[in-house]
């Protein structure tokens, strides 16, 4: 049993709600992934997560599961719910109030929501319901969960996740006439991964035009029904193979080419298409660009045992005004390979 869960005891339930969240992470934009779990008798009597953006939100689903199971057990029950359960009209109806309509008598949420229209209402609804609340259990899990919505909701710009591979001396390309590839395939597979969580990848025109990537979903992410991200490229000439996977395969409608336009409006763009999550791919300018305006809100560096005394840095263009350090650092070796993640901490914010 967890610390957490021997000091609270609604921290055990929540657990698994988190685990029912991250199901749909990735899957629901523009709208949060959320978890939710309804418990009577000591036991789980239903379950669900939100999807899909536009379907069933994850209290509708745990209430319909309940129902389905455990229909007696339903009315006098307690659910435990990620974040924040809505109150208002939607694609969907409130939350509130399908959780009233089932009976339930108790509410345990993570986070509150922080979209403005729903933020802290929930509590006063079912107070005035004499439904039983409380709000903040196992708050930084739930927070970590919709830290992409949160940004994108207060802020109006998708939260940003650069990731490098890049050699020990800190270049992304290796000298003339050698692989293309810095790192193991086992690290390019787990960066590949990083794709699942995007609604958009940018890359920049060098990168296509030397590397022709692909961008797709591949290693088993494209049976979860994700939809392919957006596929963005930047370029200043407009010089873009014609015949280059990104404009010709089954996917070219699902590419974006912006020519001339800074990083934060392409950002602000995107933004206003629904695209939470965006996959800074590279190449070095870029990403030098997205740490210069401060822009990046997650970070995954992927280090191979090579020395290439040359090439493309991994952050290229003029220097940054500072050394940027990393919050909630984890370092994970992968074969000879290291896996470096954090969130930037950027001064006043």
């Amino acid at each position: 049993m967890a610390l957490s869960d021997r000091i609270d005891p609604d921290a055990r339930w929540m657990h698994m709600a988190i685990d029912q969240a991250k199901r749909g992470i990735g899957l629901t934009s523009p709208n949060p992934p959320v978890g939710a779990v309804i418990v009577a008798q000591d036991r789980v009597i239903g379950q669900g997560y939100h999807a899909k953006a536009g379907g069933p939100h994850a209290e509708i689903e745990a209430i319909k599961d309940a129902k389905t199971n455990f229909p007696k057990l339903l009315p006098g029950a307690t659910i435990y719910v990620t974040l924040e359960p809505c109150c208002t009209h939607g694609r969907t109806g409130p939350c509130t109030e399908a959780i009233q309509a089932a009976g339930i008598r108790r509410v345990v949420y993570g986070a509150d929501d922080p979209n403005p229209a729903h933020h802290q209402r929930a509590r006063d609804i079912f107070v005035l319901a004499g439904i039983g609340v409380k709000a903040g259990t196992l708050l930084e899990e739930c927070r970590d969960l919709i830290r992409p919505f949160a940004k994108w909701i207060t802020t109006g710009l998708p939260y940003v996740i650069a990731k490098a591979g890049q050699s020990l001396d800190g270049r992304i390309t290796r000298p003339a006439g050698e692989s293309q590839w810095l790192t193991s395939n086992a690290a390019r597979i787990h960066g590949r991964r990083l794709r699942l969580r995007a609604d958009a990848i940018i890359v920049g025109a060098e990168t296509v035009r030397k590397d022709n990537p692909r961008l797709t979903l591949r290693d088993g992410c494209a049976a979860t029904g994700k939809e392919q991200p957006w596929r963005v490229i930047l370029t200043r000439s407009g010089d873009i193979p014609t015949d280059c996977h990104l404009l010709t395969d089954a996917y070219k409608e699902r590419t974006l080419l912006m020519q001339g336009i800074e990083l934060r409006d392409v950002l602000l763009h995107l933004s206003e298409r629904g695209v939470v999550t965006v996959l800074i791919e590279g190449g070095g300018i870029i990403l030098g660009h997205a740490f210069r305006e401060q822009l990046v809100d997650e970070v995954h560096w992927y280090i191979a045992p090579l020395l290439c005394g040359g090439g493309r840095p991994s952050l290229a263009g003029t220097a940054l005004p500072a050394s940027v350090e990393l919050d909630h650092t984890k370092v994970m070796p992968m074969g000879d390979n290291v896996h470096i993640s954090g969130y930037p901490r950027w001064p006043g914010k």
